[in-house]
């Protein structure tokens, strides 16, 4: 892997403590056999350079679009050795949960469905047009979805799916920007009080600026599925 320095931005102030490692991937969107394939290169370099307290991060929208979601979600239920996991919620995680609700109104159903929720279902083998079909998406998985949490801080970065309010204090930003805001935030030439890592926004390759780093390289859309290896003050990529 080539390894950026982050740490020659003195925007940055951007540095995980000794022996912490985080692997953090993009957007997955159902890509269940590339979530799988670069599962095992993080595994190969975790296993080639040990570390004492590596974290692999999934940094939301694990679901939708893409061919394989059930796919998904079966892998994550099923811990990597030896690698603590967190999963970050995305807006389409939120979208298929809300959809998901016993009485969930027709406009949270409609906005998943818009928006990839089709061959989400499908791949449990469920139908659109069959509420009942829905039950086929065992417990298990959404409990993945319903536990996965809004950020994660180190090391001054912070991990999120979307991005951030600027001019917002961390502690006061608003949970809907975290899922789905772009602008301001990706635009945004200014200080942050940390910097962010966050997918969301497909790009062809990660975007790295002084107040955030975008690793959603659009999978779903042919691109790769990007893994951010973050370690001290620098940053690799692998990708699958």
């Amino acid at each position: 892997m080539a390894s950026i320095p982050l740490s020659d931005d003195p925007s940055a102030r951007t540095r995980l403590p000794e022996g912490q490692r985080i692997y953090a991937i993009g957007d997955v969107h159902g890509c269940a056999a590339r979530l799988a394939a670069l599962h095992v290169k993080i595994l190969k370099d975790l296993e080639a350079r040990p570390i004492a307290r590596p974290l692999l991060l999934h940094l939301g929208d694990l679901v939708d679009r893409g061919p394989d979601s059930a796919g998904v979600l079966s892998l994550l239920a099923q811990p990597l050795p030896g690698l603590p996991t967190v999963q970050l919620m995305g807006n389409h995680d939120r979208m298929m949960l809300d959809a998901l609700e016993e009485d969930a109104p027709a406009e949270a159903i409609s906005l998943w469905l818009l928006n990839g929720g089709g061959p989400t279902l499908a791949s449990y083998g469920a139908s659109p047009r069959e509420r009942e079909s829905w039950l086929l998406v065992p417990q298990a998985h959404r409990r993945i979805l319903r536990d996965s949490i809004a950020s994660f801080a180190a090391g001054g970065y912070l991990f999120v799916h979307a991005g951030i309010r600027p001019g917002r204090p961390l502690d006061q930003q608003d949970a809907s920007d975290l899922l789905w805001i772009r602008e301001p935030f990706l635009s945004w030439r200014g200080q942050l009080p940390a910097r962010v890592v966050h997918g969301h926004t497909p790009s062809p390759a990660p975007e790295i600026r002084p107040h955030r780093i975008g690793l959603d390289t659009g999978a779903v859309f042919g691109g790769d599925l990007t893994c951010g290896v973050f370690e001290a003050d620098h940053l690799d990529f692998l990708r699958a």
